[in-house]
């Protein structure tokens, strides 16, 4: 830092605007004077502070070395997310300190682009940092119909804040107020997680390393477990939630289905155990929820049960209560 009465001189066509030293709230005292640099005049203001001037916020000019100047910290800005890779690829990428701010969206909802607005200057007030604590994004709703059942997105503006791959809050609406202290309060945490961690994020006292377990053979035993949870019982729905409990639409409409025909059925939520949530994916080849098994097999999701039972009206008659029992 600087001595605390030195000058700092600025060039003036790049020197800090006063907004920057009132932000900041450093006095001012300035002084025109012409000088010149290589023969080329060049006007000069003079700033005397009375208070040190972090060094990170001046870097020297390539035309004099003793001439600082003043970069603004690069501030977030908003990514849009167009496909399920790419989502995957950002998830993989943060830190577990990181706060992911996910804005969904549809095109043809005003309230939405009022929300962008919002979200955008939100995004600016935070710097990018190292390690990152924010990372903000927008999701068309429609277009990623599969990351909106995921999130539970039934209306838009819908928000989601993640942590560490969990949702941390959720706001629905277009209310700036709500937004606002949401993100701030979460923001705030993943600061203090990301200053208490290391740039790993993870404790410097964290001395225990478990052994890694070799992937093939972890996956092998997730499939035989998948294996025997889809043969739990004849009919089994993999849902979010429960059945008294639902967490989505689809899988509270699947419940009202199996209910309104009497279907004995085993659930299991998917919620409360995320080594299965995304492990059924693959075992199924089946990327979303709920979903319902029958005798073992996959019959599929909320439309291909609904399709199943107005073909043939009968489909799962064997497994309700009143059906007769097997000879």
């Amino acid at each position: 830092m600087t001595d605390a009465n030195s000058l700092i001189e600025l060039d003036a066509s790049i020197q800090p605007p006063a907004a920057e030293y009132f932000r900041h709230r450093l006095p001012r005292a300035d002084r025109q004077r012409a000088i010149e640099i290589e023969g080329k005049p060049i006007e000069m203001t003079q700033h005397r502070t009375t208070v040190p001037v972090a060094v990170s916020s001046l870097f020297l000019s390539d035309r004099n070395p003793d001439i600082p100047i003043y970069r603004p910290p690069r501030m977030s800005t908003i990514t849009e997310i167009t496909s399920i890779p790419e989502w995957e690829q950002l998830l993989g990428s943060v830190l577990p300190t990181t706060l992911v701010v996910v804005s969904f969206h549809a095109p043809w909802a005003a309230p939405c682009a009022q929300m962008a607005t919002v979200l955008s200057t939100l995004a600016s007030e935070y710097p990018v940092t190292e390690p990152p604590t924010t990372k903000w994004v927008s999701i068309n709703a429609e277009e990623l119909s599969d990351l909106s059942e995921t999130y539970d997105v039934t209306a838009v503006p819908f928000l989601v804040l993640l942590r560490n791959g969990q949702v941390v809050e959720t706001v629905s609406g277009s209310s700036a107020v709500k937004v606002r202290t949401a993100i701030e309060t979460q923001a705030k945490q993943s600061g203090e997680n990301a200053a208490a961690n290391g740039p790993n994020g993870v404790g410097a006292n964290d001395a225990v390393v478990e052994e890694e377990q070799d992937p093939e053979k972890k996956k092998e035993e997730l499939f035989k477990r998948l294996g025997d949870l889809v043969k739990a019982a004849p009919v089994m729905l993999f849902m979010k939630g429960t059945p008294s409990s639902p967490q989505c639409g689809f899988s509270r409409q699947l419940v009202s289905l199996l209910r309104d025909n009497s279907v004995k059925y085993g659930f299991f939520n998917i919620l409360a155990d995320d080594e299965v949530r995304q492990g059924l994916k693959e075992f199924a080849d089946w990327p979303t929820y709920p979903q319902l098994w029958i005798d073992g097999e996959l019959v599929g999701g909320l439309d291909i049960v609904k399709e199943e039972m107005s073909n043939d009206a009968e489909f799962l008659t064997k497994y309700s209560v009143s059906a007769p029992a097997a000879p």
